[in-house]
């Protein structure tokens, strides 16, 4: 069985390489050989894909912010198209990646209509939908919506897609995540020292617009607490020199690693992270949190412009319960001062760490049971045109 997968950006590689090691996993049990190919990164190309195109370096948020990447983005469609063209698969798994995929999903109902195509992790419509235009194209080209979020699911299901819910796949991948005591000790973090994650950049334009203003928080909070050491896991290799001379130019006491993220994360007393999958990966491991973002000012008129308000929250724990279980801050607010305010609170006030850690058990009601990946490769299999 021939099978596309189509995702792009780091979280989309992490979440592709899940999914296919379960893939592979289930297609043995029923005795299936599996062909995948894809659009993806260096995770997927490591279980196995052969990728058509990398696109984890292919990424951004926004309307200006995305300028640099459209004839890139161009490009690994058309490869993409010309795969499908050439060699058309079994079936075809769509993977976040709103834009691309959809050309993607339209082309595929057009042209190779008997081909089977499951969306996995579907965009985010449910949480900020401007209007249902988007939201029809994905429904009209998708025979199966395997949803990671309860609201997502009742939202497709509302707009007349095919639905089922698994779960969010970091249930599985923490299940991996070391203890608290394991992961210090592997760094070397002695038990009086705090250790903080700093996570400033998994996109190029997050360097411009959020390290700056992450690492004048950290610069203060240093100043405040000598004891403090930063951890910078990086999420793609390129950012290292930037980070590395940033750190420099603001006199951090910080490490920067590359292949220790888990380590980091399950170490840290606290985390100052952009918004993204990231924090969902923080909250299953207990970590309290500041959440920040930012975008260019005409991006962020544009789209207060458009959405009239209408984004509750940005990070995923607080969508996922909508309410805001962690500090966020966007655009305007997004300053140190906001910052560092937040983080000293979460760091010093014992009963505002309790509550951060009350609500991370709330909001993992909300992700599911473990099984997830292999409960999505399952209805992905059943997909298979011969099945049914």
């Amino acid at each position: 069985m021939r099978i596309f997968i189509s995702t792009g950006e780091v979280s989309g590689d992490l979440q592709g390489s899940l999914l296919i090691t379960a893939l592979k996993r289930q297609a043995v049990a029923i005795g299936l050989e599996l062909e995948i190919v894809a659009l993806g990164g260096e995770k997927m190309l490591e279980v196995g894909a052969i990728l058509v195109g990398n696109t984890s370096n292919i990424g951004s948020v926004g309307i200006q912010e995305g300028l640099p990447y459209v004839l890139p983005t161009l490009q690994v469609q058309r490869k993409a198209i010309a795969s499908l063209k050439q060699n058309p698969p079994d079936l075809v798994v769509l993977i976040d990646y709103m834009s691309p995929n959809i050309e993607i999903g339209t082309y595929l109902k057009q042209h190779l209509p008997d081909v089977p195509v499951v969306y996995y992790i579907a965009p985010q419509e449910w949480a900020w939908s401007v209007n249902f235009r988007r939201t029809n194209k994905i429904v009209g080209f998708t025979d199966k919506l395997l949803a990671i979020f309860p609201q997502e699911a009742r939202y497709f299901r509302e707009q007349g897609a095919e639905v089922s819910w698994v779960g969010h796949p970091l249930v599985d991948r923490m299940q991996d995540a070391p203890s608290r005591q394991a992961a210090r000790a592997t760094l070397g973090i002695a038990p009086e020292q705090i250790a903080i994650a700093l996570l400033p950049a998994s996109r190029h334009q997050e360097l411009k617009y959020l390290l700056p203003i992450i690492f004048q928080a950290a610069q203060t909070i240093q100043a405040k607490l000598p004891k403090v050491h930063f951890w910078i896991p990086l999420s793609l290799e390129v950012y290292r020199q930037p980070i590395e001379e940033a750190i420099e130019r603001y006199g951090l006491q910080a490490t920067v690693v590359s292949s220790q993220q888990m380590e980091v994360f399950a170490a840290a007393d606290l985390a100052i992270s952009k918004s993204g999958t990231v924090n969902l990966e923080l909250a299953l491991l207990n970590v309290p949190q500041v959440v920040v973002y930012r975008l260019s000012s005409l991006t962020a008129w544009i789209a207060r412009k458009i959405l009239k308000g209408s984004i509750t929250f940005a990070s995923p724990p607080n969508l996922v319960v909508m309410k805001p279980i962690v500090p966020e801050f966007l655009q305007e607010q997004a300053t140190p001062e906001n910052i560092i305010q937040a983080a000293m609170e979460l760091l010093l006030n014992p009963n505002c760490r309790e509550q951060t850690l009350v609500d991370y058990q709330e909001m993992r009601r909300s992700l599911g049971e473990v099984g997830v990946c292999d409960r999505a490769a399952q209805e992905i299999l059943q997909m298979r045109p011969n099945n049914s």
